[in-house]
């Protein structure tokens, strides 16, 4: 079987070696007889699969040891409403930074529980740059302050941590952790969904300051508590134990790639060969977002005209490009290229597009 190159923005290609080696244990797992889907998650084994995926992701991240480390379920949406049902406590505001369409989705959700003060917004330049940070108008009473780091849709990205003084700084990292190095200590709580560099989709991590335990809303349900998650080891319910298993493996391929320093190095130079396909195209290609802030992880162009973009879909996919069809809100074309996504895979279509420019351009 020929594997396709895969550009979908999640979910998201997995490293093979992860693959391959689940592929080898999927009918008996670590010499239980079983597959790892088949045992309990409060087996000896697969406890001790947990705590080594725990371990692997705070060396990974060089997380302080007064910080909490959560696998839970539901997907990072579902945190859209467990952070204000966790941070709010006796207070009623909480500041968030709108730079396009997961930012727009959290402000909605939090709107349930609390007041919400947009304190800087990208949408006069149509989400293509980032708000200047002396531009923000935050609430010093302000709860904690949210941004997302990576907006997956136009491919803008933060390449700088927000200071934002003594109120919690909280991000959606679901599409940039563990893509380079990260200052785990400016942050009150970091939570991402596993489909884009963590695992498969069905369990998203959560890092959360041990200060801002136990300020949990009584209304939530106790599944959504931060601290009796951390107390209950992220096992106060049936967990996605397959889930679980393939992120340790996609860790355990990140610290044999060397660690995030060296996925730092490389994902940056897969995102400048493909920027620098798209800018070297005379206008053939384009790409929107201020240079200053694209994305290293999802790099959105437009060919123009939307009858050549049906074609140039329709020829990389059967060139083996898959996944490269803009998100329906912006339309165009979007390459994501986490982690799993090698130098190789960018080059294959950078040659595409070359390609297919002298072709109909």
């Amino acid at each position: 079987m020929t594997r396709a190159i895969n550009f979908s923005a999640g979910p998201a290609a997995l490293p093979l070696p992860a693959l391959q080696q689940a592929k080898e244990e999927l009918l008996d797992w670590n010499s239980v007889g079983a597959s790892v889907m088949e045992i309990s998650h409060r087996s000896r084994e697969f406890m001790d699969l947990a705590q080594q995926t725990e371990t692997d992701l705070r060396e990974l991240l060089t997380i302080p040891q007064d910080y909490s480390v959560l696998f839970v379920q539901g997907g990072a949406q579902t945190q859209f409403s467990m952070v204000p049902l966790n941070l709010l406590s006796d207070k009623n505001e909480a500041d968030y930074i709108d730079t396009g369409y997961w930012s727009q989705l959290a402000i909605k959700e939090a709107r349930r529980y609390a007041e919400v003060n947009v304190a800087a917004s990208a949408e006069a330049n149509g989400f293509t740059d980032i708000p200047r940070r002396d531009s923000w108008q935050l609430n010093p009473d302000a709860a904690y302050v949210h941004y997302t780091p990576n907006e997956t849709i136009t491919g803008v990205e933060f390449h700088w941590i927000p200071d934002v003084g003594e109120v919690p700084l909280v991000a959606d990292m679901s599409s940039t952790i563990l893509s380079r190095p990260l200052d785990v200590g400016r942050y009150g709580l970091i939570y991402a969904g596993a489909q884009k560099n963590i695992g498969p989709a069905g369990i998203t991590v959560v890092i959360v300051r041990h200060d801002l335990l136990g300020r949990t809303s009584k209304s939530a349900p106790k599944l959504f508590d931060y601290q009796q998650q951390t107390k209950a080891g992220s096992m106060m319910n049936t967990v996605p134990t397959f889930n679980w298993y393939m992120v340790s493996l996609v860790l355990k391929w990140l610290k044999q790639q060397g660690g995030l320093s060296r996925m730092g190095e490389v994902n940056q130079r897969k995102a400048r060969t493909l920027y620098e396909c798209i800018d070297e195209s005379g206008g053939f290609y384009r790409n929107r977002i201020a240079k200053k802030c694209r994305s290293w992880m999802n790099v959105t162009f437009d060919l123009g005209d939307s009858g050549v973009e049906s074609v140039f879909l329709e020829e990389s996919e059967r060139a083996g490009l898959i996944g490269l069809k803009g998100h329906r809100a912006v339309g165009g074309m979007r390459a994501s290229i986490y982690n799993a996504m090698p130098q190789s895979g960018v080059d294959v279509l950078v040659n595409f597009m070359q390609d297919f420019q002298a072709r109909h351009g």
